[in-house]
């Protein structure tokens, strides 16, 4: 039972309106945070070994055929870092993606706790419903940038050695 009855159009209406918000408040939040914070491998961005570089997504995602079909929140934004291409193939650029990709996740990851507070108006089996589209709207996007960037990470290295 939620906190708040409220009749059926509204609570459509505020499921939308709530996403909205919540898509929008993170991603400024994160596009706010300087981009230092990133540079770094820190605990949740650090690619594991068992993901071998980013394949094991490729593997068992097949991430390269939907990928593409991701939009770029930066377009809907109108600010940040546009990943659906790479911006050169240089260190510099390959390492400006690499922390962009980060902030992504991020995003992402961010994107996902506020589902509980879905409850207080919608019924239980919405609320659950409301979690359900979190993590079906946000993993993908967190698994392209981990397939993403473990890649990339390791042509920077690869580049690297050579120089």
């Amino acid at each position: 039972m939620p906190i708040v009855e409220l009749p059926i159009a509204w609570i459509v209406i505020l499921d939308i309106i709530g996403w909205a918000v919540i898509h929008m408040a993170i991603s400024f939040l994160t596009l706010s945070m300087p981009e230092h914070w990133f540079e770094r491998d820190r605990l949740v961005y650090k690619i594991r070994p068992w993901e071998k570089a980013g394949l094991v997504w490729q593997q068992y995602f097949r991430v390269k055929n939907w990928k593409a079909f991701i939009p770029d929140g930066t377009v809907i934004m109108g600010a940040g870092y546009n990943k659906k291409q790479l911006h050169g193939h240089d260190t510099k650029s390959l390492i400006n993606f690499i922390t962009e990709s980060r902030r992504a996740e991020l995003t992402h990851w961010l994107s996902i706790p506020p589902a509980v507070f879905f409850f207080i108006w919608n019924p239980i089996w919405a609320g659950f419903i409301m979690i359900l589209y979190a993590f079906s709207l946000n993993l993908p996007i967190i698994i392209a940038q981990r397939y993403n960037r473990g890649r990339l990470e390791q042509l920077v290295s690869l580049k690297k050695q050579r120089s």
